[in-house]
């Protein structure tokens, strides 16, 4: 018998069953909605602008949000496919692994085939894409810098894993971070027509929530991602190594915000409001790399990072909306 604290092994003859609905939800990730908030931060920051258009900014907004959700189950099933094929997810996800649940890699767990996984790939893709032509219809405007950032976002998600493979060739954590800023720029542009430098830095620090539990992830992942020349960040540094570039960033996470304020690029007392974050992030780093180093308890600690930092977020531009 299982505690909820302890994860059910697998072991490859282990039959795994459910229906293919659930199976489908998890081959979307539909439980890990961390990205999705990015339409929130950016959209709080275009109201107080939008009025006249606040109707349009919002349709464009609930488009922009529900054509995400089937970019990202594409991105994230074209991944799994690879995974398998490439023997990383077995690997990551197999019985010498008790940390890792089979069942939320559905090819892995044999719930799935490879055919199965691919059509819903590229269903949800051709979903997606049209719900985003959507968002840019429906939007009151249309700057050329956010049509081609939601086009360059649409085609280069499906090449994370799957295609060019940007994931193998060094780009994994650039990818990770740049796909929260681009979902934060995106809606904005669309419901004002303009671009912000204090909303570029929210959206970089949006960016970092879903980085920083991913490279606590690559940590875990080593052995899988090097057998399969995966060159993520973990995998080509020392443990040391790979503590101090996890370090770094956390602390390049504060001083972001931190140059923000100092320099009128966002208001003075945003630092401030980021804090709760600051303190969570070192916590997250003890835990990952002092002591016993429990990198996978590190890794759910950076999804409670992330939540309390896109609230303050979105605080944030309130706050900035009622002082202006």
């Amino acid at each position: 018998m299982t505690t909820r604290t302890e994860a059910r092994v697998f072991t490859p003859g282990d039959p795994v069953v459910e229906s293919k609905a659930r199976s489908y939800a998890r081959l979307g990730k539909l439980d890990v909605y961390d990205y999705y908030p990015a339409i929130a931060v950016g959209l709080s920051a275009a109201l107080p602008m939008a009025s006249g258009t606040v109707s349009g900014a919002l349709a464009a907004a609930a488009l922009f949000l529900l054509g995400s959700v089937f970019v990202i189950m594409s991105m994230v099933a074209l991944d799994d496919v690879t995974g398998y094929r490439d023997g990383s997810d077995i690997a990551n996800y197999g019985p010498d692994d008790p940390l890792r649940n089979k069942r939320r890699k559905p090819l892995v767990a044999g719930t799935l085939t490879v055919r199965e996984a691919l059509g819903f790939a590229w269903i949800t893709a051709g979903v997606g894409a049209v719900l985003w032509a959507a968002a840019v219809g429906a939007a009151p405007y249309r700057p050329v810098w956010t049509v081609v950032l939601i086009a360059v976002l649409f085609v280069v998600s499906l090449q994370y894993s799957y295609g060019l493979k940007i994931s193998y060739h060094g780009f994994q954590e650039a990818f990770i971070c740049v796909l929260g800023v681009a979902m934060v720029l995106a809606p904005y542009g669309l419901a004002t027509g303009r671009f912000s430098g204090f909303l570029l830095v929210q959206g970089v620090l949006f960016g970092f929530g879903p980085l920083m539990f991913g490279v606590y992830s690559n940590t875990n992942d080593i052995p899988g991602d090097r057998a399969v020349g995966r060159p993520t960040a973990a995998c080509l540094l020392s443990p040391r190594g790979n503590a101090v570039f996890v370090g770094a960033l956390s602390a390049a996470e504060f001083l972001l915000g931190a140059t923000a304020s100092a320099t009128g690029l966002a208001p003075w007392w945003f630092v401030l409001l980021m804090l709760p974050v600051t303190v969570l992030r070192a916590r997250q780093y003890l835990v990952g790399f002092r002591g016993d180093g429990d990198i996978m308890r590190a890794r759910r600690l950076g999804f409670r990072v992330h939540r309390v930092g896109f609230v303050l977020l979105i605080a944030a531009n309130l706050l900035a909306g009622v002082a202006s």
